[in-house]
């Protein structure tokens, strides 16, 4: 690795990219969790955007809304909006009890609205 070099700490999915309609970022989301969770990863960041562009708060909502979803059919086993994700939020707290690696992620600790977190 190169001196300087960031490691991630989670697989990235990025479903804002090319400015998507919610439907199809969505799609996006489902396919490829479902890739992932095949090939045995088990951490996840997912961007999403904050809606700076009036279409990225609207994916942002929609993805954790899947999210929700995904969890209460036991298909995740937790997700943290990255707003939550850090040492101070109950939620940020258990996605590093879960998997510790998460606390090297740049994003930990940040507040990062246009992110979430999913553990498989």
């Amino acid at each position: 690795m190169e001196k300087g070099a960031v490691t991630l700490a989670a697989t990235l999915i990025n479903i804002e990219q090319g400015r998507p309609n919610v439907e199809k970022a969505i799609m996006k989301l489902r396919l490829e969790l479902a890739t992932l969770r095949r090939v045995g990863v088990k951490t996840i960041k997912i961007i999403h955007g904050y809606g700076s562009s009036g279409e990225g708060g609207a994916i942002r909502l929609a993805a954790r809304k899947f999210l929700h979803e995904q969890l209460e059919a036991n298909k995740i086993k937790a997700f943290c909006p990255g707003e939550n994700f850090g040492p101070f939020e109950n939620s940020g707290r258990k996605m590093v009890t879960l998997a510790p690696s998460l606390r090297q992620d740049p994003d930990w600790g940040r507040q990062n609205d246009g992110i979430t977190i999913v553990i498989l």
